[in-house]
C-alpha cells in the first residue's frame, strides 16, 4: 500500500496576508488626504495674494489725482454774424389760371424765364364758342334796335297826331317804343358778356414779371379755379426766405444789409432783410426771415439752397471748448485750475457758440487754465494734475446759437 499524506495551509500565512492589504489602502489614504490639503493651503494664498494686489491698486488709485487737460481762452473783440439757410423763391408768386368758364388751349405764347409787360398775352384758349355766342348777340341787338326804332316812330306819329289817334292808342304806342328801348338795353348787356367771355379765352399777365413756371400745353382743358398755367414773380422780385433760431431773432432788424451764398454760383449777393416772421413755430422753435435780393444774377434761380450772414455787431470775450462750459441748477460755470492744482468753480455767461467751442463774455479771462473735458465728473477743491495746455486761438468761424443760427466771429486781442 503507498502513503496517504494530508497537507493543510497554514494559519500563520493567511494573517500575514491581510495586514499587508490593509498597510496599503491606509498608505493611499493618507496621499490623498495631504493633496487635498496642499491644493486648499495654494487656493488660500493664491485668494490673499490677489486680494492684496488690488487692495493696493484701489489705494494706489485713490491717492493719485486725476489727470486732466486744460485750456488758456484767447480774449479779444468778437465780431459777430447770425447765420441762416433757407430757399430762393419769388417775393410774389402769382399762380395764373383761366378766367370765366374756360376750355381747351389753343395756343402758348411764352416760356418760362421770359420777361413779360402787364397785359402780355400768354396763352389763348379755343374761341370758336365764345365768338359765337358774340356774333348771336350782336345780331339780336341789331333786330331789337330796328323794332324799338320802329316803336319810337310809330310813338312820335301818334304824338303829332293826337287828333287822328285816341288817347289809349297813344299810350299804347308810348309803352311799346320803350319796352322796345328797354329790350335794346338787355340786348347790350347780353353783347358786353359775350365779348367779356370772349375776352377771357385770352390769358395774360396781370403785372409785369417773370414767367417762373409754364404747364399750359396746347390741347390741354383748362378749368376755372382748378388749373394754374403759369407762375408769375410779380415785378422780377427774388427774395431768399430762411428760418432762424428764436433766440437770434432779436437781432435781426428791417434794413439790415445781408450776404447770400449759393452752392456753386462763386459770387457773394447782397440783399436786405424786408420781413421778419411776427410768430415763432411752436414746433421747431424758429421763426422766418424774407429776404430781398435783386434778379439781375440768372444764378437767383427759385428752389435754390441758399445760406446766409448778417453782421450783427461785435463783443468782447473768449471762446473755450463746448465740454468745458457745463450747467446745473446753479447756473452756467466752468471749472480751472489754480495756482495749487485744485480745481475751483467760475460762473460764466455764454454769448454764442464758435466752430471751436462757446463764447464766453463773462466769467473768464485769457489768464485762466480752463479745464477742457471730464469737468462733470470733478468737485470744487479737488486735487488734478494737469497733462497740459492748450491755448485757444481766436479764428474765424461759425458762431451757433441755439443749434440753428451761426455767427462768424474774427477775434482782434
Amino acid at each position: 500500500m503507498g502513503n496517504l499524506t494530508v497537507s493543510a495551509n497554514d494559519p500563520s500565512d493567511s494573517a500575514s496576508g491581510s495586514n499587508k492589504h490593509g498597510s496599503n489602502k491606509h498608505r493611499v489614504r493618507r496621499w490623498l488626504l495631504g493633496v487635498v490639503l496642499g491644493l486648499a493651503i495654494a487656493g488660500a494664498i493664491g485668494w490673499w495674494v490677489i486680494s492684496r494686489s488690488n487692495a493696493s491698486a484701489a489705494n494706489k488709485d485713490a491717492t493719485t489725482p486725476p489727470l486732466v487737460t486744460v485750456v488758456r481762452p484767447k480774449l479779444g473783440e468778437i465780431t459777430a454774424a447770425v447765420s441762416l439757410t433757407g430757399i430762393i423763391s419769388a417775393q410774389n408768386d402769382m399762380p395764373i389760371g383761366v378766367d370765366g368758364e374756360g376750355g381747351r388751349i389753343a395756343d402758348v405764347l411764352v416760356e418760362a424765364g421770359d420777361r413779360v409787360k402787364k397785359g402780355r398775352l400768354l396763352a389763348r384758349l379755343d374761341p370758336f364758342v365764345a365768338q359765337s355766342q358774340v356774333d348771336a348777340a350782336a345780331a339780336s341787338l341789331e333786330e331789337l334796335r330796328a323794332s324799338a326804332a320802329v316803336a319810337q316812330a310809330e310813338y312820335s306819329r301818334a304824338e303829332r297826331a293826337r287828333d287822328v289817334f285816341s288817347v289809349e292808342d297813344a299810350e299804347r304806342r308810348h309803352t311799346t317804343a320803350i319796352t322796345a328801348q328797354a329790350k335794346v338795353k338787355l340786348a347790350e348787356a347780353q353783347l358786353t358778356e359775350a365779348r367779356t367771355r370772349l375776352e377771357r379765352t385770352n390769358v395774360s399777365a396781370p403785372s409785369d414779371g417773370v414767367v417762373l413756371t409754364r404747364t399750359a400745353e396746347v390741347g390741354q382743358i383748362a378749368l376755372p379755379g382748378t388749373s394754374v398755367l403759369f407762375h408769375l414773380a410779380k415785378n422780377a422780385a427774388i427774395e431768399m426766405r430762411g428760418q432762424v433760431a428764436e433766440q437770434d431773432v432779436t437781432w435781426l432788424k428791417i434794413g439790415q444789409a445781408v450776404k447770400v451764398y449759393l452752392d456753386g454760383a462763386p459770387q457773394t449777393f447782397i440783399g436786405h432783410i424786408w420781413q421778419i416772421g411776427a410768430v415763432i413755430d411752436p414746433g421747431t422753435r424758429q421763426g422766418s426771415v424774407r429776404i430781398a435780393l435783386p434778379y439781375a444774377d440768372p444764378n437767383l434761380r427759385p428752389g435754390a439752397f441758399a445760406r446766409a450772414d448778417v453782421d450783427v455787431g461785435t463783443s468782447r470775450g473768449v471762446i473755450v471748448p463746448q465740454t468745458a462750459v457745463l450747467s446745473d441748477d446753479a447756473g452756467t460755470y466752468a471749472f480751472i485750475v489754480d495756482t495749487d492744482q485744485h480745481v475751483v468753480r467760475r460762473a460764466v455767461k455764454v454769448g454764442g457758440a464758435h466752430a471751436e467751442g462757446l463764447i464766453v463774455t463773462a466769467g473768464l479771462n485769457d489768464e485762466l487754465r480752463v479745464i477742457a473735458i471730464a469737468g462733470a465728473f470733478l468737485r470744487a477743491g479737488e486735487r488734478v494734475n494737469v497733462a497740459n495746455d492748450v491755448s485757444v486761438a481766436g479764428q474765424s468761424g461759425a458762431l451757433v446759437n441755439g443749434g440753428s443760427a451761426t455767427q462768424t466771429t474774427a477775434l482782434t486781442p
